[in-house]
């Protein structure tokens, strides 16, 4: 069996991976790229970056449950563009992301290693979290990786599940803070902040005759936070530093009923952004639920109150 042709040309961000560099090798799904996922990967980087050689990170899109199970997948907590820069802000040198579909579904455990070394002929070492599963029907183990990979040369690191609280930081676990609205729970436990992606589209300017004028953002992500509103941070392209802001994520519901989500943004400076930008949002705290008011001005009262509210937050 041969890997699908999406790995062997290497779909990679970063530099070129020179086959004659040794390369030291984080392997996982890394959705959200949490504190657990961070230290598997800092090993990585860390010992290839003291012995002078290659630390690169294998993962994968979409989540396997688009294949076993896709009447209800698994939600990414993260899109593969945004998973993608933040583990090249890990220091990482290369990032592979391999297609998840049927042929390498298929891949049996024992063949796994054997491909890797096949179609990465520098690699001298992988690291996984204590939990990880490989090959056809999860049958591999970080047992079977350890003892198939002496009989390769490889080495394998395997680094235990951080707890916070008493339980393991997980994917699963942040994102049922996202979805409760506990954003600085999900936070604590990505190691950074929540991020967002999207582009900001032309509205009916609602806001603006409101006194607060805001950006309407395509929302892009699986996964939604709770809805409601937000002190938040939001950088254009090539940004410096990000912008403190506002934002309401959910249906409008006092002055339209929208049919999806919207994320809709107040910058509380001025505001250099317009229709067509590209965002990135950094979610820092949830201020309240969203809800219906009886009318406008009890609207437009009580977004001067979040705005005062997301100001006092921002400042620190």
């Amino acid at each position: 069996m041969h890997l699908p042709a999406q790995f062997d040309s290497l779909a990679a961000a970063g530099v070129a991976l020179p086959p004659d560099r040794p390369l030291h090798l984080a392997i996982g799904m890394f959705d959200g790229v949490h504190l657990g996922h961070r230290a598997v990967i800092g090993a990585a980087v860390g010992t290839a970056h003291r012995c002078g050689e290659l630390a690169g990170v294998l993962t994968f899109w979409p989540h396997p449950s688009r294949l076993f199970n896709p009447q209800n997948p698994t939600r990414q907590i993260m899109p593969p563009g945004v998973k993608t820069r933040v583990l090249l802000q890990l220091q990482t040198d290369v990032v592979i992301t391999q297609p998840f579909d049927a042929a390498f579904a298929g891949i049996a455990a024992e063949e796994f290693l054997p491909l890797l070394r096949k179609h990465f002929p520098g690699l001298v070492a992988i690291y996984v979290g204590d939990n990880w599963r490989f090959g056809r029907g999860r049958s591999g183990d970080v047992a079977l990786l350890q003892a198939e990979a002496a009989r390769h040369g490889l080495a394998v690191v395997n680094l235990p599940r951080l707890d916070r609280g008493g339980e393991p930081v997980s994917s699963s676990r942040i994102r049922a803070c996202l979805e409760a609205g506990e954003i600085g729970e999900a936070n604590a436990m990505l190691g950074g902040t929540y991020v967002s992606e999207g582009t900001v589209v032309s509205g009916r300017q609602l806001g603006r005759t409101l006194g607060f004028p805001t950006l309407n953002l395509v929302w892009g992500s699986e996964l939604a936070p709770r809805f409601g509103v937000y002190a938040i941070r939001v950088a254009g392209p090539g940004m410096f530093a990000p912008l403190p802001a506002v934002a309401n994520f959910g249906l409008r519901p006092t002055v339209e009923q929208a049919g999806v989500p919207v994320l809709e943004v107040h910058v509380l400076a001025d505001c250099p952004f317009g229709s067509g930008d590209a965002l990135t949002v950094e979610w820092l705290k949830f201020l309240r639920p969203e809800q219906k008011f009886d009318g406008v001005e009890t609207l437009r009262a009580q977004i001067a109150r979040d705005v005062a509210a997301a100001g006092t937050i921002l400042r620190g």
